[in-house]
């Protein structure tokens, strides 16, 4: 456990926390945006150990709770193609789409797989020449080079029966999507550390200056979350923002270059949607004409297919920080990690399984 200990201190953490006590005068919102720096919140206690002037906001930033309904009914619809084998992470396969989910269409006889790299998938489609190998490509720019990645070694290698459905979505409009919101209630950031190691902070810096906020680049252990927290609270006390990094074991303001620059060769912006958000303008990756070839939605002609959410489901509140899990009437009742009305119930990066996990239901 050397460098992860390190980072779990129980007396570093509680000197944080006395330092975060003093620090504070007055009530502040803060968002974490990643969805794994909540589940670190919910379950080290962070929430529990801050000072009352303090509320964190979960943010959007769980890849699996923000992809659209009728893009888990495409994959479905492409999985039960017999000359289909349809690939994923294992985040996706139990995401409740409108009737069904992943899991349960392979149960159904639906060649679903779980792999653990979308190169495994190229190599899949390379050992089944007479199917139709197809990668779920969901996240935000932390994956986005593997995906680019995979697409480009197909294309290079004449690999012409793997295709991507792709769901990539980008943090930084989310962010000023949630800002320029009459209704926000966010004073101050807690930057995803692994899209920024990716992308560096550079693009956070106008942000910041446009809505004079305080933005701080944060890891996901324990420690990185107070500390975070901590440098976010001295900003707003102090009346600065701007963007700081906590991070700096991991990341640089320009990022990783070399993946920045495959990406921008496979894939461009345009606008998305998010599950239980809506449409936010140029906030995620589809792929370049030169590679349309390879995408899976056009290929298998699934684009029309709609959806609705179930009624109950309050997701779209509960991911742009309006309410907390447990303020949903179907939360730990109709909605549980075994029969999720939403995503946000099933992802280990969501909020609502955290709250449930941990007993934040009370």
């Amino acid at each position: 456990m050397k460098y992860v200990d390190e980072y779990r201190g129980e007396s570093e953490a509680q000197r944080f926390v006395q330092a975060i006590e003093a620090t504070v005068t007055r009530p502040w919102s803060l968002m974490e945006v990643c969805g794994g720096q909540t589940h670190t919140l919910i379950k080290s206690g962070i929430d529990r150990m801050l000072p009352s002037q303090v509320t964190l906001v979960h943010g959007p930033g769980c890849p699996v709770c923000v992809t659209p309904l009728e893009l888990i009914d495409r994959a479905i619809a492409i999985a039960r193609r017999p000359e289909v084998i349809f690939t994923s992470f294992g985040d996706m396969l139990r995401v409740p789409g409108s009737h069904a989910d992943l899991l349960s269409a392979k149960s159904e006889g639906a060649d679903v797989r779980m792999v653990y790299s979308p190169l495994d998938a190229v190599t899949l489609a390379q050992q089944n020449p007479d199917q139709q190998v197809v990668f779920f490509a969901v996240g935000f720019e932390t994956t986005a080079p593997a995906n680019a990645m995979a697409v480009h070694q197909a294309a290079h290698q004449g690999v012409n029966n793997f295709s991507i459905l792709t769901s990539h979505v980008l943090v930084p409009p989310a962010m000023e999507a949630l800002l320029s919101s009459p209704d926000n209630l966010v004073q101050g950031f807690l930057a995803a550390g692994h899209v920024c190691a990716i992308m560096g902070f550079w693009e956070y810096e106008p942000l910041a200056e446009k809505y004079k906020v305080p933005i701080v680049v944060t890891g996901f252990e324990p420690l990185d979350l107070l500390q975070g927290i901590y440098m976010t609270l001295e900003a707003l006390e102090e009346e600065r923002w701007g963007v700081e990094n906590q991070y700096a074991r991991l990341v640089v303001r320009e990022g990783n270059q070399p993946a920045q620059n495959l990406m921008s060769q496979v894939f461009e912006i345009c606008d998305r949607k998010w599950r239980g958000i809506g449409e936010v303008p140029m906030s995620g990756y589809r792929l370049k004409e030169k590679f349309e070839r390879f995408d899976a939605e056009k290929r298998f002609d699934v684009g029309d297919i709609d959806a609705q959410e179930a009624p109950e489901c309050i997701a779209g509140e509960i991911l742009v920080g309006v309410k907390k899990p447990h303020e949903c009437s179907a939360f730990g009742t109709k909605c549980t990690p075994e029969r999720p009305l939403g995503a946000p119930m099933v992802s280990a990066e969501g909020a609502c399984a955290a709250y449930f996990q941990y007993g934040r239901g009370e």
